[in-house]
């Protein structure tokens, strides 16, 4: 198990803070064939004037060769997650060294510093940093994040708890035009490890830390822009008011939705969705190179194709294509996979997932009976152990997972053995006696039990793989021999966040996920866009929205314990907190974990080179990103 080899305690989390970012030699640099015929025809400068004066250097694992397209698959424009995920950057951001351990690796800085009691957190951006349209990235970029949208209430107006430990924001300091200072008005050891999960948040989907294209952007911003303006943009693209414009789904600051916004991602979008293909192509300013001085990346184009169903998608894969993909790629298929890898041409790297599919019912939900019936201990216990997860696990994952609650994965280090069989043993007598004790004795004509209402306890519960189908069919049997009727809905991802947008669901099927380096990002066990969305909203916003838990709701308990950890003097006091919150969280049992740490197999071309096996598959190390697509390559000839 090496993803966490190097973690040989508690606190030793700060092994993971590399100290400076690598520079590069005298290089004679090289590039893409596309770019060279550009700078040939007078369109673009030549390499060495795009590069930074000391680009980052990526290691890869075998140099390679410049061309190609990479073919993939998408499930529509709410799978934008997905391509996001092959060229997130961050100022700091999660890579696999040699041994396959992770490190916390700088990016788009020359270096970066932490003061003695992690309340000051200083970074110098490369000296010649460029957005893809080739303007300048100074620090103006990171004033303009900071002044005119972190601290603006019209886009943002609710900081999140990560970035205001204490309750008390991060604050800027702009040194000269490369370098600028983050401090906290108290200690805030798990800074880095945020900003390398989750950038420093909204508005903006690809995130890249502190950095908004001011040149660009200014335009949409009313610190700038008159109310004219910003109406008459609103009213160019469709939205309600020029706020829409910015967020993650905007259609200006959205990378996935605008070829024009700048970015310093390795592609940049070329054909949006929506769209039967969408497609990215290469930034020509992308600042990092390979080993031997090779502009990176060695990809030109990265091409998704829309799919509907599993079945669609696995007929792509054995019909050759698609050249490397992970998501998606389902465990319960893998035999179908290898049945036909030498057909398709391909093989089937393999990953170890740190999700555990789960059910997350609704805490929040407008049903006030069976909100109270989740609320029970009881009945929440009865839904864990009613369930026989090694039977699923054999129908639905071929065998590849393992039985677990929802809790840290083995290796991390917040790995307890005993929450990660938490209520996982299988036992309907218990069951039973359980669903008793919370009063649900009477039965109607079917042998279903009936709610405290009289009318029959149903539960729904949505899922947007239809290869969920089967899984949700299994567990509908365990749940009726304990008298619970399950009635699973597959609806498309849209609605499905759409529904727990707007918390309107009781139960979903999804993969609890975050559960490698978890004080990355807490807020899945805090109820943010999970369990208690509206009890977080509460809590993020001091009151001000959302729902208020009852004063005794151990969800409280919870936040105390990251309020703790947020303001620690120390990774070992921080540490400690966390293990409490992680406790509350786990022995709660709000989450019914399944299935988790199933291998993650990815279909890769024969030809398609340098993506590696055996590395953890998390969102806090950002999926496949942890792969470092940019130095992935297709074989040309």
């Amino acid at each position: 198990m090496k993803f966490f080899a190097q973690l040989a305690g508690r606190g030793s989390l700060a092994l993971l803070m590399a100290s400076t970012a690598m520079t590069t030699a005298a290089y004679a640099y090289d590039e893409s064939p596309m770019l060279a015929e550009q700078v040939a025809a007078g369109t673009l400068p030549p390499v060495d004037e795009r590069l930074p004066t000391n680009p980052m250097v990526v290691e890869a694992i075998e140099v390679g060769e410049y061309g190609g397209t990479w073919r993939r698959a998408y499930r529509g424009p709410g799978d934008r997650w997905g391509p996001t995920k092959l060229m997130e950057e961050r100022v700091l951001k999660y890579t696999a060294d040699a041994d396959g351990n992770v490190v916390l690796t700088p990016a788009y800085i020359e270096d970066y510093s932490v003061n003695e009691n992690s309340t000051e957190f200083t970074f110098t951006l490369l000296e010649g940093l460029r957005w893809s349209d080739g303007q300048p990235v100074t620090t103006e970029d990171v004033s303009f994040w900071y002044n005119d949208v972190f601290l603006n209430e019209a886009l943002t107006p609710t900081i999140d708890p990560t970035f205001s430990p204490g309750g008390v924001p991060m604050e800027l300091e702009i040194v000269d035009d490369r370098t600028f200072t983050v401090s906290f008005a108290q200690p805030y050891v798990y800074f880095l490890n945020i900003l390398a999960k989750d950038s420093t948040s909204e508005p903006s989907l690809d995130r890249p830390s502190f950095l908004f294209p001011r040149h660009y952007l200014e335009a949409y911003n009313d610190r700038y822009a008159t109310e004219e303006a910003l109406a008459a943009a609103a009213e160019e693209h469709g939205v309600e008011q020029w706020t829409d414009l910015w967020g993650s789904k905007g259609p200006i600051t959205s990378w996935w939705q605008n070829p024009d916004l700048p970015v310093i991602t390795a592609w940049m979008i070329e054909t949006p969705a929506p769209g039967n293909v969408v497609t990215m192509v290469r930034n020509p300013y992308y600042w990092a190179v390979d080993q031997e001085g090779n502009q990176l990346p060695y990809i030109d184009r990265i091409e998704h194709r829309l799919f509907e169903a599993a079945d669609s998608f696995n007929l792509m894969i054995v019909q050759g294509q698609i050249d490397m993909q992970q998501r998606y790629v389902n465990s319960n298929d893998f035999t179908f996979y290898m049945e036909n890898a030498e057909g398709g041409d391909y093989e089937i790297v393999s990953w170890r997932s740190a999700n555990v599919w789960s059910f997350i019912p609704n805490y929040n939900m407008e049903d006030e009976v069976l909100r109270g019936l989740f609320e029970n201990r009881d009945f929440r216990q009865a839904l864990h152990v009613a369930l026989d997860r090694e039977t699923i696990n054999e129908l639905g994952f071929s065998g590849l997972g393992e039985a677990r609650s929802a809790s840290p994965i083995t290796g991390s280090p917040y790995f307890r053995e005993d929450w990660e069989t938490h209520w996982t043993e299988y036992d309907p007598d218990l069951a039973n006696e359980l669903l008793d004790a919370a009063g649900l004795t009477e039965r109607d004509n079917d042998d279903f039990r009936l709610r405290p209402d009289g009318e029959r306890l149903q539960l729904v519960v949505e899922a947007y793989q239809d290869y969920a189908s089967p899984i949700l069919e299994v567990a509908a049997d365990f749940y009726s021999d304990v008298g619970i009727e399950l009635l699973p809905r597959i609806i498309d991802r849209t609605q499905w966040d759409d529904n727990r947008d707007n918390n309107n669901y009781v139960m979903q099927y999804t993969p609890f996920d975050r559960l490698s380096i978890v004080p990355a990002d807490p807020r899945n066990m805090m109820g943010s866009d999970s369990y208690a969305n509206q009890y977080f909203v509460w809590y993020s916003t001091e009151g001000e929205s959302g729902i208020e838990p009852p004063a005794d709701h151990p969800i409280r308990d919870v936040w105390a314990a990251w309020d703790r950890a947020s303001v620690a003097g120390s990774i070992e006091e921080a540490d400690e907190a966390m293990m409490e919150l992680i406790d509350t969280f786990v022995t709660e049992g709000w989450v019914i974990g399944i299935v988790g740490e199933e291998s993650a197999p990815a279909i890769v071309r024969n030809n398609f080179h340098n993506m590696r096996a055996g590395l953890v598959n998390d969102d806090i190390t950002r999926g496949i990103g942890l792969g470092q697509t940019q130095q992935m390559w297709i074989s040309q000839d």
